[in-house]
């Protein structure tokens, strides 16, 4: 999908899901396209926004606690330990075990890297 296009579709689920009754979203980061009104953009929000601070700890524990179950399902690339960052752990175990179901093909390594995607 992309980074843009997720990130959009991302915010637009979010909106729809909050219902009509809100009238503003905070949103941690530049302005997206095509979201129209309704959107307070700050960059490094969660510096200058109690409530966008608050959002980031609670994505960043989900996040974390979706990576250590990945890592249960699909052992050997570190998911608790890099939380899916390109770490040189991580990058090693790609180049090993080829990506797992959860890999971003988008992610440029393993884009532009056909030999990586052999389990595909």
């Amino acid at each position: 999908m992309g980074m843009s296009l997720a990130g959009r579709t991302a915010f637009r689920r979010a909106a729809d899901a909050a219902g009509p009754g809100v009238d503003l979203f905070l949103v941690d980061g530049l302005p997206v396209k095509g979201l129209g009104s309704g959107f307070m953009y700050f960059v490094k929000g969660d510096s200058s926004s109690l409530c966008i601070a608050a959002a980031s700890i609670l994505a960043k524990v989900t996040r974390d606690r979706i990576m250590i179950r990945a890592e249960a399902e699909y052992p050997g690339y570190g998911f608790a330990v890099n939380k899916g960052y390109g770490t040189p752990d991580h990058m090693e175990a790609l180049a090993r075990l080829g990506p797992s179901p959860i890999h971003r093909m988008s992610f440029s390594p393993l884009r532009d890297n056909p030999q990586m995607r052999f389990d595909l």
